[in-house]
């Protein structure tokens, strides 16, 4: 499984405008229904906030990965976004996030979502790849960054 068979070109941004973990998500949510990867934004940011109380999805190194199961959802899909002045998230390091990765499961998967979880983070291990994300302007160069970083992890 490869990150790009999950996410698509417009499903990222280079800019998210909110400050706030709650924002954010709605900012994300709002990309994936303006693209049509789903429908019902509220029932989406209910379950990722529903998520959230269980603990912070803020792993740490300013990277947070927001997920859930959804209803109906027939495969993975996912939007990614970067902060430029940072997200007070709750991390689990209390830093502030700039990158996050947002990851919909179909509620009755069994392990794929683990998998992409898994591979999400091996995404961010890289120093390298972090700063090149870093200094992305736009969306189209985020996604070809992750395109290619996703690539190496073959």
């Amino acid at each position: 499984m490869k990150i790009v068979d999950f996410l698509k070109k417009e499903n990222c941004t280079a800019s998210l405008s909110s400050t706030e973990k709650d924002g954010v998500l709605r900012e994300l949510t709002a990309l994936l229904v303006k693209n049509n990867a789903v429908s019902d934004s509220d029932e989406i940011f209910n379950a990722l906030m529903e998520r959230e109380k269980l603990g912070s999805t803020g792993i740490g190194d300013h990277i947070a990965i927001p997920h859930a199961k959804i209803k109906g959802l027939s495969s993975l899909v996912a939007a990614f976004g970067r902060s430029e002045t940072g997200i007070d998230y709750l991390a689990v390091d209390d830093q502030p996030v700039q990158w996050i990765f947002l990851l919909l499961a179909s509620d009755n998967s069994k392990g794929v979502h683990l998998k992409a979880l898994a591979r999400i983070s091996r995404l961010f291990k890289s120093e390298r790849f972090k700063n090149q994300i870093e200094q992305a302007r736009t969306d189209e160069q985020i996604y070809k960054l992750i395109e290619e970083e996703d690539t190496k992890l073959a």
